[in-house]
């Protein structure tokens, strides 16, 4: 019985007893040592949203050719897919587009618009356009880890975040955890980086059209998504 204790609380990777380490090192020396443990068994996350570059960047410059994964609703921004191509042609990206397996015209057909019918219809929604497609795309690349972009100041949420995570079986990497908006605004300056275009227009977290709004005097970031009843999509949660 003892035994059994015991590998129940054993971390199922070596990495995730590097927490402290980790706080020590900076972007670059968390994803290389995150590459030396798995290699290609690693994948890449962005919504291509409002500072998505800058991880793009970072962690291309160390492994190229790694599976960058989209997951596209159906329902993101014109500008976002414009962005999405800009980015993928600079960066040169090995890009990698899961969608949901029931197109938008027929989800509204069948259930409505779900993300108008409160935090239960938001949940459904999220399941079905983004955490599905984001499981697929784990196990169709057999990716055994995963870098995010997530940071702790972004809401409060994320706020106690890890840098090193397990997520149902996986390790997710957070390499700017600790990044202030500052931070990102000098390294995409420094690199000659760009914004989101809807940047400009005072939106700072950017997901599917219905549910993402520019920030204002009455609304703040953490409120500008799903009407303020919800601040996660399901990826950084449940996946």
């Amino acid at each position: 019985m003892l035994a059994s204790r015991l590998e129940l609380t054993m971390p199922i990777h070596p990495l995730l007893d590097k927490n402290d380490q980790f706080e020590n090192l900076d972007a670059q020396e968390r994803i290389r040592t995150s590459l030396e443990h798995f290699d290609d068994q690693i994948i890449l996350t962005s919504s291509f949203g409002a500072q998505a570059a800058v991880m793009l960047h970072l962690v291309t410059q160390l492994k190229p050719n790694i599976p960058v994964v989209l997951v596209d609703t159906g329902y993101l921004f014109p500008e976002t897919y414009q962005f999405v191509d800009q980015l993928t042609e600079r960066l040169n990206l090995n890009l990698n587009v899961y969608r949901p397996e029931m197109s938008a015209a027929w989800q509204e057909a069948r259930y409505g618009k779900l993300w108008e019918n409160g935090l239960n219809g938001i949940n459904q929604y999220n399941d079905i356009n983004k955490v599905q497609p984001m499981r697929r795309a784990l196990e169709e690349l057999s990716a055994q880890a995963w870098f995010s972009g997530i940071r702790r100041s972004q809401s409060s949420t994320r706020q106690d975040r890890k840098i090193v995570e397990e997520q149902n079986g996986r390790i997710k990497i957070h390499p700017i955890a600790d990044w202030t908006d500052r931070d990102v605004h000098f390294y995409l300056k420094e690199f000659d980086l760009p914004y989101h275009p809807l940047w400009h227009e005072n939106y700072l977290s950017i997901g599917d059209w219905h549910s993402s709004q520019p920030v204002t005097a009455d609304i703040d970031e953490e409120q500008s998504r799903f009407g303020g009843l919800k601040r996660e999509c399901g990826l950084h949660e449940e996946v």
